[in-house]
Parts: structure tokens; sequence; C-alpha cells
């Protein structure tokens, strides 16, 4: 019974989206004829922005939420009958790839960063709307993300939070969709470039090692997209390519991406090769009819706006942006916590260690050869084993001896130059796998990779490698998430059947019965100095329009 309760919100979650996908690409098909599979990455963008725009004003509860993708699923069913020819083109994509998602679905267990801060802060966007100054309340309330805003929208009646997982599986999938048709498109066009190959590695790469939902968290889904941003970028130098379309899928893919995790503002200096792309002034004209350009507007203004009233600043921990004259503002925090952050990504700090002198350990590379013991081995290194492996399967089901002469664009080169600065500036200051390390070691592997291959291709029974090399990695995915579910089966006595949901305990609730707690002294208190009252003020005591200003105990 409560599997059955899972998979039909799971269903009808993605027919919601699948809804809106088919309504932008009705209304936009004019103006920004972009494909079927990047609308519906817009829509998961737009619903995001919309989640963030509502939180002002109310909670996304029970009766929110189901209006919501109530829409979505009136669209989908009133436009499936005007899309058939669409729809049977992508139905059966979409149900095998959300249909082998299942196995990656149903956990025990999630992320250790899941009960501390993804969960609370999902489950307050639920209950409350809008509080300002609530990073007082938990450090970790200080950086939120846009999938917790994504994930909060599917809080429905008989799956309740046990959905808070289902932002990452519809990025996942959706990206998926992506990767597919471009491939399909490709060889339709017999079009083998090193692209083709990049994008067929960036498939491969995400469903063999991102198998694990539980793990993707904020990092690896914005990580997954950035394989997706490369790959459109490159794609401009394809001279058939009409700029504007890609223009259009590249702020969808910057908008989410930034959107995720603040540091990730750096991927907007791929803005410049794209401006650069655009030749045409009279093209800048045409931004003020593309709806995604305002929808990446949105974000923006919405990211800064919370992050202000979350915790003071711009973006936190930076403390240069940060408004010392606001109550809430937590400008002297943002230092420590700054240095506290890329203490833990350089390998000074862990669960059960400390290194001395922190703030001299983070000065120039003084981390490095702690963090390569620490880090390197085996975390990094065996994960460059593991893309060296894959490059090398690929590498032997194409390669031919008969050498074909490639032309490698100049603009290709400073895409490339800024896959290196990026990853300069990863080892620098933040040098951890999931805070973007994955997709650039990998994009700097198979880059140049796939240049080289591109060359010796044979086209001999080039379908049926291709399949084989995707079903390979899909049946890798299953059975790397059986051995999972079996696991977790044996060590947390999980039955997928009866309880097919992720384990949940106190500290999962820890923030909001702390806010209850809060609420609950206000009210009983008479004189707003007295003790139980001087942790915050109120602005509104009317708790269906809750605005607090919390203030640190001196």
């Amino acid at each position: 019974m409560e599997l059955s309760i899972y998979l039909s919100s799971y269903v009808i979650i993605i027919l919601s989206i699948l809804g809106y996908g088919l309504f932008f690409q009705k209304i936009l098909q004019n103006s920004i004829d972009i494909e079927f599979e990047y609308n519906l990455l817009g829509s998961l963008f737009f619903l995001t922005c919309l989640s963030y725009f509502t939180h002002f004003f109310f909670k996304h509860g029970f009766v929110h939420n189901t209006i919501i993708l109530t829409i979505g699923i009136i669209s989908f069913i009133f436009n499936f009958f005007n899309n058939k020819k669409l729809l049977n083109r992508y139905l059966k994509y979409i149900f095998l790839i959300f249909g082998i998602f299942i196995f990656a679905l149903l956990a025990a267990k999630t992320h250790d960063d899941f009960s501390y801060y993804h969960f609370p802060y999902i489950y307050y966007l639920t209950q409350e709307n809008l509080i300002i100054g609530v990073g007082n309340l938990v450090h970790a309330f200080r950086t939120p993300s846009s999938i917790f805003y994504l994930n909060s929208l599917f809080y429905l009646p008989g799956i309740k939070y046990f959905s808070f997982s289902l932002g990452a599986i519809l990025i996942f999938g959706f990206s998926n969709l992506v990767l597919i048709f471009k491939l399909k498109n490709d060889y339709q066009n017999k079009i083998y470039d090193f692209i083709f190959f990049l994008t067929l590695l960036s498939f491969l790469f995400i469903n063999i090692f991102f198998y694990r939902i539980a793990e993707h968290g904020t990092d690896r889904s914005a990580q997954i997209l950035i394989l997706l941003l490369f790959i459109e970028v490159l794609t401009l130098s394809r001279k058939s390519i009409i700029e504007g379309k890609i223009f259009s899928k590249i702020l969808i893919l910057l908008g989410l991406i930034v959107s995720l995790k603040a540091f990730y503002v750096l991927y907007l200096m791929f803005l410049t090769p794209i401006l650069i792309s655009f030749k045409k002034h009279k093209y800048f004209l045409e931004l003020l009819k593309n709806f995604y350009f305002y929808l990446f507007c949105s974000i923006g203004f919405f990211l800064i706006i919370v992050n202000i009233f979350n915790s003071g600043c711009i973006i936190y921990p930076v403390s240069i942006t940060c408004f010392s004259n606001f109550e809430w503002s937590l400008f002297n925090e943002a230092k420590s916590s700054n240095e506290w952050f890329e203490q833990w990504a350089k390998a000074g700090a862990g669960p059960n260690h400390r290194v001395d002198n922190p703030e001299n350990y983070i000065k120039g590379f003084n981390w490095v050869s702690n963090w390569i013991d620490m880090y390197f081995f085996n975390k990094v290194s065996d994960f460059i084993f593991g893309i060296l492996l894959l490059i090398l399967i690929v590498f032997l089901t194409f390669y031919s001896e008969k050498k074909i002469k490639i032309k490698f664009e100049k603009k290709n080169y400073l895409i490339y130059f800024i896959a290196i600065i990026l990853f300069l500036e990863w080892f620098y200051n933040h040098p951890s796998l999931r805070y973007g390390g994955y997709s650039l070691i990998a994009l700097i592997i198979f880059m140049p990779f796939s240049i080289y291959l591109s060359k010796f291709i044979s086209i001999k029974f080039f379908k049926e490698k291709i399949i084989f090399l995707i079903v390979l990695s899909l049946m890798i995915f299953v059975g790397r998430n059986l051995n999972r579910i079996k696991n977790e089966t044996e060590k947390y006595n999980y039955n997928f059947f009866s309880e097919p949901y992720y384990q949940l305990d106190k500290t999962h609730f820890r923030v909001d019965k702390f806010l209850n707690s809060l609420i609950l002294n206000y009210q009983n208190c008479k004189d707003i100095d007295k003790i139980n009252c001087k942790s915050f003020s109120r602005i509104s005591v009317n708790k269906k329009n809750i605005y607090y200003i919390l203030k640190k105990d001196k």
C-alpha cells in the first residue's frame, strides 16, 4: 500500500512537470523554438522561480502545492491529444528513464547533510511563509539552495515530506533526456564530431558515477547541468547552429546552476564567449521577447532578496556582501564561516579530526600535503582511475586505424581555457569533489579525449556500439542501486514494499520544534524584554503572516 502511494505520487509529479513542459512548448514555439526536453528543464526553472515568489506570501502546504501541480496535470491532459506526435517521440524515453530511476528513488539512508539542513529547510518552507533572519536559527539556513524551493512544491497529501528528493531525480532524468536526444539527433544528421563523443561520455559518466540519488544533495545536480552547459557552449562552434536557440538553453542551465549553490556564480563567465559569438547586434533586442531571459533575471533577484532576508548578506559567507546595519545580519559570522568551509574543503576538518591553527593551514598552499594524504588518496585518485577506465572502454569500442582530419575551432580553446581557470579556482579555494570537482575533472579529461577519439572513429556497427554503451551504463546504474537496496535492507531492516521511504528521526524536525517553541514563548510573553523573549522580536504577531527578526543573545 505504501509503495503504491509513493509511486503514484512520483508519477503524478512527473506528469505535472510534463504538463508545464507541453504548455511552454506550445506558447513559446513562435518566439523560442527549443527542444521539448529543454522546456522540461525550463519547467523546473519556472517552478523554482514560482516557489521563491509564492513563499514571500504563503507556506507551501498541501493546498498551495496541490493547486500548482493540478494546473500541470490539467495542462498535460489538455495538451496530450494536441501533441500526440511530440509525445510519441518522447514518452517511451521518459518512461524508460524514470522507470529505471525507481530503483534510485527507493532509499532508506540519505546523505549526512539531509537531516542537518536539507530536510529542515524544505520542511520550514512547507510550514511557514518567509521568516526574516531565519539564518540565525541554524547555521546551514544561511546558504539555501533553489532545489529546496523546488522540492517544497512536492509536499503533498499521502506522501507528505517523503518527496523531498524528487527535485534531484527530475533534474537527473531530464538531463539524461537532453543527452539522449542530442546523441540521437547528431546520429541522424551524421555529426560524429568531438561534441558527439563528449555528449556520450557525459551520459555514461553521470549514470555510472552519480547512481545514488541520496548523495546528489545540491552539488551533483549542479554538476550534471554543468556538463550540459559545456556541451551547449561548445555546440556554438557548429556552423548550422542557431545562436539564439542555444542562448535560451544556456539561460535555463545557468539559471538552475547558479541558484543551486552560491559559488557557482563563477560560471556566469560563460556569458563572455556566448556574447562574443553573437555578432549581430540586433539579436540583443530579441532578449526582450525571451521568456527564459526574464526567468533568469527573476531567479537572480529572488536569490539576492532571500539571501538578504535569511542572513543579511547577498552571498553568505562572503562578508563583503553583508549589510551590517540590518538587525538580523550575520556580518560578524560570515568571515569565520567562510574560513570553516575552506578548512573543511581542504581536508583540515572532518567528523573525527581538526587541524591545529586552521587560519594558517588554509593560507596559500600550506594545506596541500595534508590534503593529498587525507583526501586525494584515495578519494580523488579512485575517481580519476574510474574516469580513465571509462574512457578506455569507450576508446576500445570505437577505435579504428583509419585517421580522419578534424578541424578544431579556435573558440573551443577558449572554452577549454575557462574549464582550466574554473578548475584552478576550485583547487585553490574548495578542492572537494562535491564542490564542483567531479564535473571539472571529468571535463578536463573528456574534452581532449573526445577530440582525439573523433579522429579514429569507425562507422561500422556505429549505432550498435552507441546502444551497447548506453544500455551498459543503465545496467550498471540499476545493478549498483539494487546492491545498495540489498545492503540497506540488511543494515536498516528496510522493506521497500511496506516502508519505501527514507528514515526520519527527531533531528530532522529539530528546527521546526525550535521555531514553534519561540512562537509559544512570544505568545506567552507580555514584556519583550523578559528573559524568555529576548532571543527574538516580531514585526507581525499574526501566525498566518509571520515575519521574524531573530537577534543574537548578548
